[in-house]
This record gives structure tokens, sequence and C-alpha cells, in this order.
């Protein structure tokens, strides 16, 4: 079997978190078996169109990692469509549903709708009212075609409705949730085609799907219950039904469904916080997924070759921030210091620690900066609340306690070495800082933490912090010197 998969997101939007997940699962699982992956874009509902959203769609896709085969793509900033099987955009596909419906009215196995939005308010509310699920009360169902022929002369506005078979067990097999069987009873008569002449997604899913050669359908289980009508259009066509296959709900930590009330939820709020994108893609594709060894860390090559949907959990999956910073700071330590640099720039001048032409002409010394603390960094725009140590020509301490260990026995002797050592030399290099402490403790015979602390508070005004050679490194003689020298005159 040919494996084609495809991402069909809807342009109302940013990119949801969990609208990435779905899209990684099905590139990986595409790429894993030598298939295809698809871009197509779901944008029927011209009343929830957002300008911009599918841009944002794409660049965040790109940004993550994950990137289509065919489908729509942005270049010279403009959107364009490759592959086989377009056009890939649905308002572009208005042709395709118009002759695919002919066929489903030809054959009776749809019919024209001319209730209105206020009878359809009164049906629901009756049934709601006697406790019954609301469903449309099939009204136009059996109208003849003389009738419908004479409502449409007479300009009545009309939707287009599936027509559900009567009393019919539908069953569909899902790869996760296995074997489901619903009654057609149970089943609304959905409209295909609405008052505007557009697709809904359930009747243009249908013929994009088959005319794509879609394999796998992989989404989120909240159109689970939408299968069922899907499943009788492929019969009524008599089409082959690809396998289907509905992804757990990401959730927050009260198992809700993770909206954005309850915090970040778009793929470029991480992206604009600092979180890597392999971090990112990593923790996603193990939210619901266990692997067979129980390995935590991927990258998106072995994801290819690990993942399959017979290991995705039935139940959703919590989006536990803890767990996604641990495994973000994890990359953030293997990663080279100048590329979070780069992206650590834009929040350092947001923050005012550095203005945009500072940041530019001393970017060398934003790396050195960032090597000493990216390994306290669970985001990389966090480094701005780590950068105080590195600015003014004091020490300012962070408590009490970190200024009363300069008190201690032996302090000035500890800090007037250090300072001799530093005259001594024109830079502090890395030789320099790997070696200063043994020379301390051979010249004056402290060591331990009477020998570590009481410099380290001296030169940061912190009891613990990042490696002090990487800090001295970043400071530099000149700044570590003033800060040393005025705080002897104080002791």
């Amino acid at each position: 079997m040919t494996v084609r998969l495809r991402f069909a997101p809807s342009p109302t939007g940013y990119l949801h978190i969990g609208g990435l997940k779905s899209a990684l699962y099905n590139y990986v699982y595409a790429k894993g078996h030598e298939g295809t992956y698809i871009l197509r874009i779901e944008d029927t509902d011209r009343t929830r169109f957002v300008d911009g959203a599918i841009e944002n769609l794409i660049d965040s896709l790109q940004w993550a990692g994950v990137k289509h085969d065919e489908g729509v793509f942005i270049e010279d900033g403009k959107l364009v469509q490759k592959g086989e099987f377009g056009p890939y955009v649905q308002s572009e596909r208005l042709d395709l549903y118009k002759k695919h419906i002919d066929i489903l009215l030809e054959k009776g196995y749809a019919y024209y709708c001319f209730c209105t939005k206020e009878r359809l308010d009164e049906v629901r509310e009756k049934q709601k009212a006697n406790n019954e699920t609301p469903m449309y009360d099939k009204h136009c169902r059996n109208l003849s075609k003389e009738e419908v022929d004479a409502k449409i002369a007479a300009g009545e506005e009309y939707v287009i409705r599936l027509r559900m078979p009567e009393n019919k067990d539908i069953t569909f097999h899902d790869a996760i949730k296995g074997s489901i069987t619903i009654n057609s009873s149970e089943v609304d008569d959905q409209v295909l085609i609405k008052s505007d002449g557009f697709p809904t997604y359930h009747f243009a899913v249908v013929v994009d799907d088959h005319l794509m050669e879609i394999s796998h359908v992989v989404r989120g289980e909240e159109w689970l219950t939408s299968t069922p009508k899907q499943q009788v259009l492929y019969e009524y066509f008599g089409w082959n039904v690809p396998e289907f296959v509905h992804l757990p709900t990401l959730l927050n930590a009260n198992r809700k469904k993770l909206s954005k009330r309850q915090g970040d939820v778009a793929t470029s709020d991480f992206k604009n916080k600092g979180y890597l994108p392999e971090a990112l893609v990593n923790y996603l594709a193990m939210v619901g997924w266990s692997p067979k060894d129980n390995k935590e860390i991927f990258s998106l090559d072995e994801l290819k070759e690990e993942f399959d949907f017979e290991r995705v959990s039935n139940t959703g999956g919590v989006f536990d921030v803890d767990k996604l910073n641990f495994i973000n700071n994890h990359y953030i330590k293997e990663t080279d210091a100048k590329r979070i640099a780069e992206l650590a720039v834009p929040s350092i001048v947001e923050s005012g620690l550095m203005t945009e032409e500072d940041a530019k002409n001393r970017f060398d010394w934003i790396v050195l900066v960032t090597d000493a603390l990216k390994e306290r960094l669970n985001f990389v725009s966090e480094i701005t609340q780590h950068m105080n140590i590195f600015f003014g020509e004091e020490t300012t301490f962070e408590n009490d306690e970190a200024r009363e260990i300069l008190n201690g026995e032996q302090v000035v002797e500890l800090l007037k070495s250090l300072v001799e050592e530093l005259e001594a030399i024109e830079e502090i290099n890395e030789e320099f800082a790997g070696s200063i402490f043994k020379v301390l403790k051979k010249k004056t015979g402290i060591k331990g933490k009477n020998l570590f602390m009481p410099v380290r508070c001296a030169v940061t005004g912190q009891m613990h912090g990042p490696d002090m050679g990487k800090i001295l490194i970043a400071l530099g003689k000149e700044l570590t010197l003033k800060r040393v020298n005025h705080l002897i005159e104080t002791l």
C-alpha cells in the first residue's frame, strides 16, 4: 500500500500545540513508511477565516521541522501549491465538490433542505425540552422533485443534506480505538453543502481524502463521532475507506482540554519563549506515545524510525510544562552557545538589559554569557532572569547571607590574592579560569567552601550559580577587579 498522510488545518488563527502534535504524528508515520506527507488547507468555513493564518501555520510547521512534500508552501513571500493532487486549498476545489454532490443527489443519497434557522432552532429547543438528542427532524427529506424545483425557482435558500440510511449499524475500525459500531438512528442527516455553496468539513474531507489517495486519516479524537457520516459517504460513492486514526486530546494538569485560558497553547508562543523546536517536537511525541525501550530523548529522524500507532495511548495525555522544560533544558545544554545567544538577543533587548545596537556590537560577549548560563535555562528567554550578575561595577548581593559570607576569616587575604593574580595577566582566558582556584588554594592554604564560596559571592553576589570559570571569562579582568577591589575596601 502506498502510504499518504495529510495534515489539514483550518486557517482560523495560530497553530495550536495539539495541531502540531497531530501534524507531527502524520509526518513521522509517513516518513517512517517511505510515504508522502501533505499539507492541505481546509478553508471552507469563511466566517472564521483569519488573514495571515495560512502563513503562520506553514511558518510554525517549518520551524518545528515538520516539512511537507505536497500542498501549500511559501516561496518568496507568496503562497504556492505543489503536487499532482491539487488544488490543496479547499476553497479552490468547489467545482469538485459540485460534481460529487450532484452524484449523491442523482442517486438519492443527498437531498435539499429549505428549513430556516428559526425553524431549526425551534426544533432543537423542543427536543431539548423532551430530553432528546438535538437532531434535524428530516422535515425536507421526502420533498418531491417538483416541490424542490419550485422552491429553488422561488429563490428559497437551501442547504444539501446527507440522507443517512434508516436503522443501520455503521461499523468502522480505528487504529487506536479499535472497532466501533454506531446505529444510523443516532447520526444526524449532516449538512454537506451550506447555503453559501461551500461544503462542510464532513463532505469535503471525504472527497479530498479520496481524490488525494490518502491512506491514513490521522486527526484528533473530537472527529471520532463524525466518522460514521464519512463512512456512509465512502460507501455511497463506492470508495475504499482509509485507515482511521483518532489521536487522544492534549490535556492540562486538571485533565481538561488544553486551552488558552490555562497558558500558552500556540506553537508560536513556545517558539517566542525560546523552546527549541527539536525539544518541543521530542516532548510532544512522548505525550500519549510510549516507545518500546522507555527512551525519552529522540531526534526527529529517530522518531521516524521508532514511531507507530500501536503504542499511542487510548486516553488523553497531560501536557506537563515541567517535563517539557526538563527536555528543553537538555537540548539547550547540548546546543552550541552561539545558537542559543542568537535566539536570546530579542529577549535581552526587550527586557531593557541592552539596546539593539549594543547587543549587535557585543554579540561575542553575549555568547560568553550564554555559555555560562545555558545550563540553568528551561527556555531561552529565561536568560534575562539570570543576566544581572554580569552588569554593574559593584557586586549586588542576592541576600544578607551571601553578604555575610565575606565577613569570614581570611576572606580579605583570599580576595587580595585574587587581585594579585588578576593584575598579573592581560585577560581572563580559559587557562586562567580553569586554574585560579588551585592557585589560590596553594597561595593561601584556604580550601573547600571557604575558598569557593567567598570568591563566588564577591564576584557575583550569589551563593550558588553557574560555573565560576565561565562567569570570570564573561565578566572579564577589568570588571572583576573593580568588584573585588571595591569589596576589599568595605571589609
